[in-house]
């Protein structure tokens, strides 16, 4: 590894110690970002010890390529992980992986370089897509979308109350003047929304939601957890650390619904002994960022992780 610093994730320490990384530990990392994290898991990792990273962000990996080269444990993928089953069988260790870490949501990287569409404080093309090899733009999309289907992505992914007033002013901004950047869409988000919020851009739920929807995020989570059960090892630990209620609620659900085991009702004539138990059991309490990293970084405000271990 070179010397260029290396970002620092949001509950970064917590997420490191809750892996519970042995020296040869097979490791993943679902989103590797700026490699914060896979850089302090191959801090952990003895010579025996391989992780293997991926990113949707071709940006990302090219990045980490270079700022890891020459470290032959570390494999890196240029994927979503909704494959991290063929990913794992690729590299020969599914259902063999003791530890997995999913850092949900956009990178700080990605939100501070205007290009890449998705920030409203800043003007760039209206791209928003993590992978931009492949799929539609958001610009792209909100010139051929159909208005109740905008306005469906920001109630349902930005949970925005004036999805449908915002959807009608799209669709009418585009019969003139299609919208091609961040700022030409934030400035028309702000001139319809009837009330303000402090402390907060107007746009904040549709670039959320639009984000979303074009990188089909919640769907890749759902197929990512889903997965992520299928490559970890006996005593494996599931890392996943969320930024917003919708990936939260997802999370928690899951972990919720695989930690159960049999559920009958009571006077059926079967010993506990016999009851299935659930493939994982939760670890610890959901844990926030304390005062010390809020004032650090107030985007630390919504992050939550959440930690399961695969019964042996």
């Amino acid at each position: 590894m070179n010397d260029s610093p290396l970002h620092r994730p949001v509950l970064f320490e917590e997420a490191i110690d809750a892996m519970n990384i042995r020296p040869d530990s097979c490791c993943m990392d679902g989103t590797f970002g700026r490699g914060g994290h896979s850089g302090a898991i191959l801090q952990r990792l003895g010579k025996t010890g391989c992780l293997i990273a991926m990113d949707k962000d071709e940006a990302a990996v090219e990045h980490g390529r270079k700022i890891f080269a020459g470290d032959t444990r570390l494999h890196l993928e240029h994927s979503s992980f909704a494959h991290l089953k063929d990913i794992a069988e690729k590299h020969g260790v599914s259902g063999k992986v003791q530890a997995l870490l999913l850092d949900l949501g956009v990178s700080s990287p990605q939100l501070d370089e205007a290009e890449r569409g998705f920030s409203f404080r800043q003007d760039g093309p209206l791209d928003m897509r993590m992978d931009r090899s492949s799929g539609m733009s958001a610009a792209q999309w909100l010139a051929v979308a159909e208005e109740k289907e905008i306005a469906r992505v920001l109630w349902e992914f930005g949970e925005e109350r004036y999805s449908r007033r915002i959807a009608k002013a799209i669709v009418g901004q585009r019969e003139t003047r299609p919208l091609h950047t961040t700022l030409q869409l934030a400035d028309l988000i702000q001139k319809v929304s009837p009330v303000k919020e402090r402390h907060k851009h107007p746009a904040t739920r549709s670039f959320q939601a639009i984000r979303i929807h074009i990188n089909r995020e919640l769907d890749d989570l759902r197929e990512g957890l889903r997965q992520a059960v299928e490559v970890l090892a006996s005593g494996g630990r599931l890392v996943v650390i969320s930024f917003h209620s919708l990936e939260d609620r997802i999370v928690k659900r899951f972990f919720r619904e695989q930690s159960r085991g049999d559920m009958l009702p009571r006077g059926v004539p079967v010993l506990e002994k016999d009851l299935r138990r659930g493939v994982l059991k939760l670890v610890g309490k959901p844990l926030r960022a304390g005062k010390r990293e809020l004032a650090e970084n107030p985007r630390a405000r919504s992050a939550i992780m959440r930690v399961a271990e695969k019964r042996a």
